[in-house]
């Protein structure tokens, strides 16, 4: 009989995408609406950063609704209509408030399928009622194609 002087080996772990959680590929460095910002600057904000929304949070950076491009359209139909070049709109009056949130320990495959379900292509993170950073689809993909087929599980 032959025996192992190795002892026991403890099993290597591995990270699958079953233990990666949304705040691991979360974006946290935000950019961020108030309610009393004017429509006008918003499409600026949007325009010079290269993006199509965004949350929109109070003095106590607690999410109060998310603004995006489509929302600033209305504003212009609205003053198409009106004959009004001026954007007076605001935040306030254009931002969605029902919003679909995630926790910051939501499994990444949870995450894709919220995507699927809600067809939404970001959610905002929230933890104590605080708006800590957003995931996106595009935040899932690089979770996805940062795995290796051997620690797929």
């Amino acid at each position: 009989m032959v025996k192992s002087f190795q002892g026991h080996l403890a099993a290597v772990p591995t990270i699958g995408l079953n233990s990666i959680q949304v705040s691991d590929y979360m974006a946290t460095k935000l950019i961020t609406f108030c309610p009393e910002q004017t429509i006008y600057e918003v499409m600026n904000t949007l325009l010079s950063n290269k993006i199509s929304g965004g949350p929109v949070v109070n003095a106590n950076q607690e999410l109060v609704g998310v603004i995006s491009e489509g929302d600033c359209l209305k504003e212009v139909v609205k003053g198409k209509y009106h004959n009004l070049p001026v954007m007076s709109g605001t935040v306030k009056e254009h931002m969605v408030t029902d919003v679909v949130t995630l926790p910051p320990d939501t499994n990444i495959l949870e995450a894709a399928n919220m995507f699927l379900q809600k067809r939404l292509r970001r959610f905002p993170v929230i933890k104590d009622g605080k708006l800590i950073g957003q995931i996106s689809q595009k935040d899932v993909m690089r979770a996805v194609s940062n795995m290796k087929s051997s620690t797929w599980h």
